[in-house]
């Protein structure tokens, strides 16, 4: 440790994007400071790059600000960059403190810590009270002008003479105005930030057992005072913050987040800022998220809500502690969002312990029969200090590392309930979902043999994804394939490439694929199922604002009349028109000449200068707002009934 008088105090946060407001070392130094001795005695610098950023580069800039003490968060997102830059920093300061934090490494201390690294400590509780501990005895070592007592400070697990060793925890902040606002404070004042993460409250009233957020809490929800929360809402408005995540487990949950959500909403109005906001919505108050979600809507702050459902299973719920959250909690939301034309999607982990491949593909199909705009299925990451995690081997849990250099993910790929087979099945029929209903490259055709009788939704994606596996001589099947073995799927950029594929650059491909697959079950022999395989094909939006395209397959039921740059004029036969309308987009009784028009809502031109993680990206976000990108229908006027009569 350096003998200048003042402590150098470095705090290091590696976010996922980049100019994120680093909210988790503002209230470290916030609450530290409330330390006469701190805050006479320590000066505080923040680093807060994107955890892409190369260890060398990350390495030098931390050794540059020559701090004795560096303070990490840790998450399974940049783990593995951190123990790359800790080594480091550990080789060239042996002289500094190092504490890790956050739920990655909490209560593992011994897996990341060698026993010669004395000088690393691992936090195992919130971080504000044991980091200003840990400060306050580091200046009183260095006024006593002895070696830290790290015995002394609550909640850190620490090598010692080759014994770990660990302290008591402190108990839970309760009062959450013990910790000072940073905005107020000013800490982030200066700073540039596009992207914010804010709190209103701590707690999480459900015990899921692969989330962190109620393991980690177990107790009723604490919040902040409504008008601190208020002021700092407005720095974040008044600062230009593009978009804001609020990390409040259930939103919506408390009257008071509808006044929150209006304070957003006025100012945006005011400002500008933010453009987007992100929230996780409350588990059993549809009439309040609802009532949210229209209000962050109509203040275009918000474009498509998520529907938390993860899975349909009974035995599931039970198991992972969530039965206490009613399906038709969900079912009610999804339908109210529908009624409101506002986008949502249903979210899914798969495996779940207790889930089968059986119940995952009835989950899903259910979820297809009930409108869902889209299905987004999850892998399920196992995730430290989660009730999960502590029964991994009961629940026969195998986990796969991604091969990722920046992240630390266990990828679960095997259950009591899942053999590794069924995993690779379940991924299979997952990107049947992703391409034949997300993407409604099939989503007509498959509705009316559900509705029929003729083939149930799940029959009808277990055939499909069945199909694709034999086809992996097309490319959107082999990028399926290599998804699959890979884990490609542990990347949600994954589902943006499967879209830009199936509905941009390989769209051609995706319509012989899809009329092989419904030939070879016999379906294209019935002119009705033809001709709604037909109006798939005309239907499927484009996620890029770009000129339309007639199929690549050629079509004996469905009449493409003109063509324009965004919008087709089409005869459909009576069974398209039937099909249209039962889905609720046209009105019964229309005839048969239609205009499409697929220019869509916010949908950008197709950037080709920008790589395709890029574009990937975008396209993942239009699917969560399917109903930006769909095309509208409309009976033809009486000029465009006349175009081919010559």
């Amino acid at each position: 440790m350096s003998s200048r008088t003042r402590l150098r105090v470095s705090l290091l946060e590696l976010p996922l994007y980049a100019n994120t407001l680093p909210l988790a070392s503002g209230y470290l130094q916030a609450y530290a400071l409330q330390d006469p001795e701190i805050a006479a005695g320590c000066d505080f610098t923040v680093y807060a790059p994107m955890a892409q950023t190369p260890v060398p580069e990350l390495v030098a800039a931390l050794l540059a600000q020559d701090a004795d003490v560096y303070g990490m968060s840790c998450y399974l997102w940049n783990m593995r960059r951190i123990k790359e830059v800790l080594d480091e920093l550990v080789r060239h300061r042996p002289d500094a403190c190092f504490v890790l934090g956050g739920p990655q490494v909490m209560n593992h201390a011994a897996e990341y810590v060698s026993p010669e690294l004395e000088n690393v400590l691992v936090c195992n509780a919130e971080g504000e009270r044991p980091f200003q501990a840990l400060l306050a005895e580091l200046l009183a070592a260095r006024g006593r002008a002895a070696v830290p007592d790290f015995q002394r400070v609550p909640g850190m697990s620490f090598w010692s003479a080759g014994e770990l060793l660990t302290t008591e925890k402190p108990a839970r902040i309760t009062d959450l105005d013990e910790i000072p606002s940073p905005f107020a404070a000013g800490l982030f004042d200066g700073g540039e930030y596009t992207f914010a993460v804010v709190e209103t409250n701590r707690g999480c009233p459900y015990s899921c057992s692969y989330c962190y957020w109620g393991a980690a809490t177990n107790d009723k929800v604490h919040r902040w005072e409504l008008d601190r929360v208020k002021d700092d809402l407005t720095w974040i408005s008044e600062h230009g913050v593009e978009s804001v995540f609020v990390a409040d487990a259930n939103w919506g949950a408390l009257p008071r987040d509808v006044e929150l959500t209006r304070h957003l909403v006025e100012g945006k109005r005011r400002t500008g800022y933010p453009m987007m906001i992100a929230i996780q919505a409350a588990k059993n108050r549809p009439d309040r998220v609802t009532e949210i979600t229209e209000i962050l809507v109509d203040g275009g702050l918000l474009t498509s809500q998520p529907v938390s459902l993860q899975t349909l299973s009974p035995q599931t719920l039970e198991i992972v502690q969530r039965a206490n959250i009613k399906e038709s909690t969900y079912v009610e939301l999804q339908l109210k969002l529908h009624e409101k034309q506002i986008s949502s999607y249903t979210e899914l982990i798969w495996p779940l312990p207790g889930e089968t491949l059986k119940s995952f593909q009835a989950g899903i199909a259910k979820v297809c029969r009930t409108g869902a705009d889209a299905v987004v299925a999850y892998p399920q990451l196992l995730l430290r200090n989660t009730p999960m995690y502590g029964t991994r081997e009961a629940l026969g849990i195998e986990t796969v590392r991604v091969d990722d250099p920046v992240a630390e993910a266990d990828v679960v790929v095997a259950t009591k309930w899942v053999t590794r087979d069924d995993f690779q099945a379940g991924a299979w029929f997952y990107y049947a979902v992703i391409s034949l209903y997300n993407a409604r490259s099939g989503f007509h055709v498959a509705r009316e043999l559900d509705r029929s009788g003729v083939c149930s939704y799940e029959d009808f994606l277990v055939r499909a994804a069945d199909h694709y596996r034999r086809r992996t001589d097309t490319e959107i099947c082999a990028f399926f394939d290599e998804s699959v073995r890979g884990l490609g799927n542990y990347d949600l950029n994954n589902i943006g490439k499967v879209l830009h594929m199936v509905l941009h650059s390989h769209r051609a491909e995706m319509d012989t694929l899809l009329e092989d697959f419904l030939r070879e079950q016999g379906w294209l022999a019935d002119p009705a199922l033809r001709a709604v395989f037909e109006l798939d094909l005309v239907a499927r939006p484009y996620v890029y604002r770009e000129a339309v395209s007639e199929p690549a397959v050629a079509l004996s039921q469905v009449r493409i009349v003109e063509r324009d740059r965004y919008t087709l004029v089409v005869d459909l036969p009576e069974t398209a028109v039937e099909s249209l309308a039962d889905a609720g987009f046209v009105e019964a009784g229309h005839s048969g000449r239609f205009v499409v028009d697929h220019r869509g809502r916010r949908k950008m031109p197709y950037p080709r200068h920008r790589s395709l993680e890029h574009n990937a990206a975008y396209c993942q976000a239009m699917m969560n707002r399917l109903r930006d990108i769909l095309p509208t229908w409309r009976a033809a006027a009486v000029r465009d009934r006349v175009l081919d009569a010559s």
